[in-house]
């Protein structure tokens, strides 16, 4: 009992493999049925060609039996009465029939890749279209590694499970049909005899079916880890080389690169034992009528050449059965793929539009924050509370503090990344949760406080801010942002493409792009978040020319923590642990606010002369 308990645990480590990751989680488990439910509406553009190839899928298992047939009559009519008169027009038969098989391959495969390919474009592109309407905070949980591992491999995987292995199942039902028709018309004792096997194929692929399943899931959950940690790595590779941490991100690699081993090893496992199962089950069950057959045809029951095709068909037969009973394994392991696509489809966004909203069109630019409160997903402590302030059309609000103080929330707050969890924020006195999301930020133009610069030409970033600007257009705004000089140096101008995420540019260079395209946007509220974060004192310097043509006749909100680049504003807003500490201008702060006085001191060391914004 000991040997027999030892025995069995050692195959189930052989079968199983161990979820030891943490860098991705598994999703959810659907039923088949749920899956098909929600990803058949994708096959209506190429359902009306399913048809077609179903029609192909059965003439081909028609055109392979009628030439196991002409066989049959080569062995009894030709060979055995040494009669060659038939040769000939046996001969163009099996040529005709190997010129149509030709052409239903050609076709079935061309039509079943166009129905294929068509439905992997719709779901792909409805895939990418949900995840770019998610909120913000979506992005901030989840890694964007894994995250491309299902817009890519997942969807592919998810057309295995709903058409080619729908259509396969098919062909395996045409298959078996005619075959045990034929077979049935040679001598149906013997096809009962062949098809007692049958139940057994179905039995062996039940017990199979959840260890591929397992298995399957968590390849894929391991191959979205790997593209998470693949991504983030090459993603910040300046830092990793500076702080020489290779060798912890290549152990951090290989991990989740031996779970994947592991889970594939598993899976091959798995299938390398259920393939030699399967033919024992089918040698078996051939062997049987082979002994039977043999019996018949010595006691002149059954001419050779019936034996022959009999037996011909008779592995025909088994492949289809062994395939239908196989279709279940290939379902589980496809829809390992299919789960983690509804896992991202099932996401929402936390922010939803009003089912009625208002028009604004071109705002004023009057902006206010009315008691605002929030708290982000997941954090105790709030980021914002009660915060209150105004800014009139046209003029320029700062808002300050220590890092952490909460003054990035509020410009996500004014772009509706996110809600307020109590209170309002309004553009021109409407709530903003009342306009459509594309009409609130048409009206908002923002320079972040990370320089994003997309891989493309200089032209193409420009004209981001607003697709369709003229040449004029574009140039104008590289000249207003100081950009058009440093542009005319680039090796080819505004057709010089500027690298991943600007990486050819210097910090001053990308800033000045951005600029350029907050200028083209030509938007009546700008949000400049830290503007001179990064940069040296001269690049900070060139800019604020650039930023101060920006600023002009639109309504600014400045976020910064050096008061330097403030203390001209109209009114500044002092933010501490997410709450207005103090408010006024820069005068009226460092007469009433200790700690407005101290941030001061802090950033400006005496004796120094800094230029500042207006």
């Amino acid at each position: 009992m000991t040997r027999k308990r030892t025995v069995r645990s050692v195959v189930r480590r052989l079968l199983t493999v161990a979820d030891t990751s943490d860098v991705v989680a598994a999703a959810p488990p659907v039923p088949l049925r749920d899956i098909f439910r929600r990803f058949w509406p994708y096959t209506r553009g190429g359902r009306r060609w399913l048809a077609v190839l179903l029609a192909l899928v059965v003439a081909g298992p028609v055109v392979e039996a009628a030439e196991i047939w002409l066989f049959k009559i080569v062995i009894d009519d030709m060979l055995i009465p040494h009669d060659l008169s038939l040769f000939p027009p046996i001969a163009l038969a099996f040529a005709g029939l190997t010129l149509i098989s030709g052409v239903l391959a050609f076709s079935g495969r061309v039509i079943s890749t166009w129905v294929s390919e068509r439905f992997l474009l719709s779901l792909r592109s409805d895939v990418f279209r949900h995840i770019q309407g998610l909120s913000l905070g979506f992005f901030e949980r989840r890694r964007l590694g894994d995250v491309l591992s299902r817009v890519t491999g997942d969807v592919d995987a998810v057309e295995t499970f709903l058409l080619s292995g729908i259509v396969s199942a098919l062909a395996q039902v045409a298959r078996l049909g005619i075959y045990v028709g034929l077979l049935l018309v040679l001598r149906w004792d013997l096809t009962l005899v062949a098809l007692i096997a049958a139940p057994m194929f179905f039995f062996t692929a039940r017990r199979f079916a959840r260890l591929i399943r397992d298995a399957s899931r968590e390849r894929r959950r391991r191959s979205g880890s790997i593209s998470a940690v693949t991504e983030e790595t090459l993603g910040n590779i300046a830092l990793v080389q500076a702080y020489n941490r290779q060798d912890w991100e290549h152990a951090r690699f290989q991990r989740e690169s031996v779970g994947r081993y592991h889970a594939a090893m598993a899976s091959t496992r798995i299938g390398a034992l259920y393939g030699p199962t399967v033919d024992f089950i089918e040698l078996t069950g051939g062997m049987v009528v082979m002994g039977l057959g043999t019996w018949e045809l010595v006691h002149g029951r059954l001419s050779l050449g019936g034996l022959m095709v009999f037996l011909a068909l008779l592995s025909r037969l088994y492949g289809p059965i062994q395939g239908m009973s196989g279709l279940g394994n290939t379902f589980y392991s496809a829809s390992a793929s299919a789960e983690r696509i509804i896992e991202l489809l099932d996401q929402r966004p936390q922010v939803t539009e009003s089912e009625h909203p208002r028009t604004l069109g071109r705002a004023r630019g009057g902006v206010e924050f009315d008691g605002v409160c929030f708290r982000y997903p997941e954090v105790d402590r709030p980021a914002l509370s009660g915060v209150s302030f105004k800014v009139a059309p046209g003029e320029t609000l700062a808002l300050v503090g220590a890092s952490g103080a909460g003054k990035s929330t509020a410009a996500k707050l004014l772009l509706r990344f996110y809600d307020p969890v109590d209170g309002a924020v309004r553009l021109d006195g409407l709530d903003i949760r009342e306009l459509t999301l594309a009409e609130l930020r048409e009206n908002v133009a923002v320079v972040l406080q990370e320089t994003l610069v997309f891989h493309g030409t200089v032209r193409e970033n420009i004209a981001y801010g607003r697709p369709g600007a003229s040449e004029a257009e574009i140039r104008a705004a590289a000249r207003a942002a100081d950009a058009h000089d440093f542009i005319g140096r680039l090796p080819e101008g505004y057709d010089t493409v500027v690298g991943q995420r600007g990486r050819l540019l210097s910090g001053g260079q990308r800033q000045r792009l951005a600029i350029a395209r907050a200028m083209i946007r030509d938007a009546p509220v700008l949000v400049l978040d830290e503007p001179t974060t990064g940069l040296d004192a001269e690049s900070s310097r060139r800019i604020m020319g650039p930023l101060r043509l920006l600023m002009a006749g639109r309504t600014t909100i400045i976020i910064s923590h050096n008061l330097l680049t403030v203390r001209d504003a109209n009114q500044i807003v002092l933010l501490e642990h997410g709450r207005v500490a103090a408010h006024g201008t820069h005068h009226e702060l460092l007469a009433r606010s200790p700690a407005y006085a101290y941030l001061n001191r802090l950033h400006r060391p005496p004796g120094e002369s800094v230029e500042i914004l207006p």
